[in-house]
Protein backbone atom coordinates (compact mmCIF):
# COMPACT_ATOMS: atom_id res chain seq x y z
CA UNK A 1 0.00 0.00 0.00
CA UNK A 2 1.52 3.15 -0.91
CA UNK A 3 1.81 6.28 1.39
CA UNK A 4 -0.83 8.31 -0.02
CA UNK A 5 -3.72 5.02 0.33
CA UNK A 6 -2.63 4.80 3.50
CA UNK A 7 -3.10 8.62 4.50
CA UNK A 8 -6.24 7.86 2.36
CA UNK A 9 -7.12 4.81 4.44
CA UNK A 10 -6.58 6.76 7.65
CA UNK A 11 -8.83 9.75 6.77
CA UNK A 12 -11.49 7.59 5.94
CA UNK A 13 -11.31 5.73 9.07
CA UNK A 14 -11.00 8.47 11.57
CA UNK A 15 -13.89 10.14 9.92
CA UNK A 16 -16.14 7.25 10.23
CA UNK A 17 -15.07 7.57 14.19
CA UNK A 18 -15.62 10.80 14.64
CA UNK A 19 -19.34 11.14 12.76
CA UNK A 20 -20.78 8.07 14.19
CA UNK A 21 -21.68 9.77 17.71
CA UNK A 22 -23.19 12.95 15.12
CA UNK A 23 -25.38 10.59 13.63
CA UNK A 24 -26.57 8.59 16.67
CA UNK A 25 -27.63 11.71 18.20
CA UNK A 26 -28.92 12.57 15.05
CA UNK A 27 -31.34 9.66 14.60
CA UNK A 28 -32.00 10.23 17.76
CA UNK A 29 -33.21 13.69 17.78
CA UNK A 30 -35.40 12.40 14.18
CA UNK A 31 -36.82 9.82 16.44
CA UNK A 32 -37.74 12.50 19.54
CA UNK A 33 -38.88 14.48 17.18
CA UNK A 34 -42.06 12.34 15.53
CA UNK A 35 -42.97 11.16 19.43
CA UNK A 36 -43.26 14.98 20.52
CA UNK A 37 -45.49 16.10 17.14
CA UNK A 38 -47.87 13.19 18.02
CA UNK A 39 -49.88 13.21 14.52
CA UNK A 40 -52.74 11.87 13.91
CA UNK A 41 -52.39 9.99 10.54
CA UNK A 42 -55.96 8.91 10.31
CA UNK A 43 -57.03 12.13 10.31
CA UNK A 44 -55.48 14.75 7.65
CA UNK A 45 -55.01 18.92 7.83
CA UNK A 46 -58.42 20.29 6.12
CA UNK A 47 -56.33 23.43 6.06
CA UNK A 48 -53.84 21.13 3.80
CA UNK A 49 -53.39 22.07 0.23
CA UNK A 50 -54.72 19.20 -1.88
CA UNK A 51 -53.18 18.27 -5.23
CA UNK A 52 -53.45 15.96 -7.85
CA UNK A 53 -50.30 15.16 -8.59
CA UNK A 54 -49.11 11.43 -8.59
CA UNK A 55 -45.97 12.18 -6.59
CA UNK A 56 -46.74 14.92 -4.40
CA UNK A 57 -43.40 16.09 -2.65
CA UNK A 58 -42.35 17.18 -5.98
CA UNK A 59 -44.42 20.27 -5.57
CA UNK A 60 -41.30 20.60 -2.97
CA UNK A 61 -38.97 20.11 -5.54
CA UNK A 62 -36.11 21.96 -7.18
CA UNK A 63 -35.03 22.06 -10.57
CA UNK A 64 -31.40 20.09 -9.22
CA UNK A 65 -33.42 17.43 -7.60
CA UNK A 66 -33.81 13.93 -9.39
CA UNK A 67 -36.31 11.30 -8.05
CA UNK A 68 -36.08 7.57 -9.42
CA UNK A 69 -38.49 4.81 -7.73
CA UNK A 70 -38.86 1.49 -8.85
CA UNK A 71 -42.91 1.62 -7.84
CA UNK A 72 -45.58 4.11 -7.99
CA UNK A 73 -48.65 2.65 -5.78
CA UNK A 74 -48.37 1.63 -2.00
CA UNK A 75 -49.76 -1.64 -2.23
CA UNK A 76 -46.62 -2.53 -4.82
CA UNK A 77 -43.88 -1.88 -2.03
CA UNK A 78 -41.94 -5.19 -1.23
CA UNK A 79 -38.61 -6.42 -1.20
CA UNK A 80 -36.45 -5.32 -4.13
CA UNK A 81 -37.88 -2.14 -4.83
CA UNK A 82 -36.30 1.04 -4.70
CA UNK A 83 -36.13 4.47 -4.60
CA UNK A 84 -33.37 6.96 -5.86
CA UNK A 85 -32.62 10.73 -4.75
CA UNK A 86 -30.23 12.82 -6.44
CA UNK A 87 -29.02 16.86 -5.11
CA UNK A 88 -25.92 18.73 -5.27
CA UNK A 89 -24.56 20.11 -2.06
CA UNK A 90 -24.04 23.54 -2.59
CA UNK A 91 -22.59 26.35 0.62
CA UNK A 92 -26.07 27.39 0.25
CA UNK A 93 -27.40 23.88 2.39
CA UNK A 94 -23.90 23.77 3.89
CA UNK A 95 -24.93 27.39 6.36
CA UNK A 96 -28.44 26.80 6.11
CA UNK A 97 -27.21 23.38 7.67
CA UNK A 98 -24.83 24.65 10.21
CA UNK A 99 -27.69 27.66 10.99
CA UNK A 100 -30.60 25.02 11.39
CA UNK A 101 -28.50 22.60 13.57
CA UNK A 102 -25.76 25.07 15.50
CA UNK A 103 -23.51 22.65 13.58
CA UNK A 104 -20.29 25.45 12.80
CA UNK A 105 -17.75 23.34 12.68
CA UNK A 106 -15.23 25.83 11.21
CA UNK A 107 -14.06 22.33 8.82
CA UNK A 108 -17.44 23.02 7.16
CA UNK A 109 -17.59 26.89 7.03
CA UNK A 110 -13.73 28.56 7.03
CA UNK A 111 -11.68 28.33 4.09
CA UNK A 112 -8.54 29.12 5.27
CA UNK A 113 -9.16 26.63 8.15
CA UNK A 114 -10.42 24.00 6.22
CA UNK A 115 -7.18 24.07 4.01
CA UNK A 116 -5.27 23.31 6.79
CA UNK A 117 -6.64 20.16 7.80
CA UNK A 118 -6.55 16.72 6.52
CA UNK A 119 -9.35 17.48 4.28
CA UNK A 120 -7.62 20.20 2.42
CA UNK A 121 -10.51 22.42 1.98
CA UNK A 122 -14.53 22.25 3.30
CA UNK A 123 -16.23 19.19 3.67
CA UNK A 124 -20.54 18.62 3.92
CA UNK A 125 -21.59 18.01 7.43
CA UNK A 126 -21.89 14.20 7.28
CA UNK A 127 -25.36 14.82 8.49
CA UNK A 128 -26.14 16.70 5.82
CA UNK A 129 -25.02 14.02 3.82
CA UNK A 130 -27.17 11.69 5.10
CA UNK A 131 -30.21 13.78 5.24
CA UNK A 132 -30.85 12.91 1.63
CA UNK A 133 -31.11 9.08 2.78
CA UNK A 134 -34.79 10.87 4.60
CA UNK A 135 -35.14 12.26 1.12
CA UNK A 136 -35.13 9.36 -0.76
CA UNK A 137 -37.10 7.39 1.79
CA UNK A 138 -39.66 10.27 1.97
CA UNK A 139 -40.10 9.70 -1.82
CA UNK A 140 -41.40 5.80 -1.50
CA UNK A 141 -45.31 5.68 -1.94
CA UNK A 142 -47.08 6.08 1.26
CA UNK A 143 -45.85 8.06 4.73
CA UNK A 144 -42.53 6.74 5.39
CA UNK A 145 -41.60 7.17 9.14
CA UNK A 146 -37.87 6.08 10.69
CA UNK A 147 -37.86 3.74 13.26
CA UNK A 148 -34.13 3.13 12.79
CA UNK A 149 -30.62 3.95 10.96
CA UNK A 150 -27.47 2.91 10.80
CA UNK A 151 -24.75 4.68 8.98
CA UNK A 152 -20.90 4.13 8.46
CA UNK A 153 -18.95 6.99 6.67
CA UNK A 154 -16.58 6.43 4.32
CA UNK A 155 -15.34 9.12 2.64
CA UNK A 156 -15.87 13.14 3.00
CA UNK A 157 -18.05 15.24 0.55
CA UNK A 158 -16.59 18.40 -0.84
CA UNK A 159 -18.94 21.27 -1.35
CA UNK A 160 -20.63 21.78 -4.58
CA UNK A 161 -20.21 17.37 -5.62
CA UNK A 162 -23.53 15.86 -6.44
CA UNK A 163 -25.06 12.90 -4.72
CA UNK A 164 -27.16 10.34 -5.15
CA UNK A 165 -29.39 8.41 -1.80
CA UNK A 166 -30.61 4.92 -2.69
CA UNK A 167 -32.53 3.13 -0.43
CA UNK A 168 -33.70 -0.98 -1.70
CA UNK A 169 -36.28 -2.67 0.08
CA UNK A 170 -34.42 -6.03 1.29
CA UNK A 171 -37.28 -7.54 4.01
CA UNK A 172 -40.43 -7.17 5.02
CA UNK A 173 -40.93 -7.14 8.39
CA UNK A 174 -44.80 -7.05 8.93
CA UNK A 175 -46.89 -4.56 9.86
CA UNK A 176 -46.24 -2.01 7.47
CA UNK A 177 -42.40 -2.32 8.48
CA UNK A 178 -39.39 -2.41 6.02
CA UNK A 179 -35.46 -3.07 6.38
CA UNK A 180 -33.62 -1.46 3.60
CA UNK A 181 -30.13 -1.23 2.32
CA UNK A 182 -29.01 2.86 1.99
CA UNK A 183 -26.58 4.21 0.49
CA UNK A 184 -25.06 7.69 -0.77
CA UNK A 185 -23.20 8.32 -3.37
CA UNK A 186 -21.03 11.02 -5.17
CA UNK A 187 -21.17 11.87 -8.91
CA UNK A 188 -17.75 9.99 -9.65
CA UNK A 189 -20.59 6.95 -8.40
CA UNK A 190 -17.64 6.07 -5.03
CA UNK A 191 -20.41 4.60 -1.94
CA UNK A 192 -19.50 7.54 0.90
CA UNK A 193 -21.88 6.26 2.92
CA UNK A 194 -23.58 3.15 3.59
CA UNK A 195 -26.26 1.26 6.07
CA UNK A 196 -29.31 0.02 6.75
CA UNK A 197 -32.72 1.40 8.02
CA UNK A 198 -35.89 -0.06 9.22
CA UNK A 199 -38.54 2.39 8.36
CA UNK A 200 -42.55 2.07 8.69
CA UNK A 201 -44.49 3.30 5.59
CA UNK A 202 -48.12 3.70 6.02
CA UNK A 203 -50.69 4.57 2.90
CA UNK A 204 -50.90 8.43 2.62
CA UNK A 205 -53.59 9.87 5.01
CA UNK A 206 -55.76 10.51 1.51
CA UNK A 207 -55.77 7.39 0.46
Amino acid sequence: MSENDANRTTIGRQWTDASRHAVNSYVEANNALFAAIGIDRDEPDSGAEQTEAPVVEIAYGDAEWMMERSVDEYDELGVGEYVRFTKPLVDADVNAFAQASGDTNRLHLDDAFAEATRFDGRIVHGTLVAGTISAALARLPGLTIYLSQDLEFNAPVRIGDVVTAECEIVEDLGEHRYRLSTAVYDQDDRAVIEGEAVVLIDPDVDQ
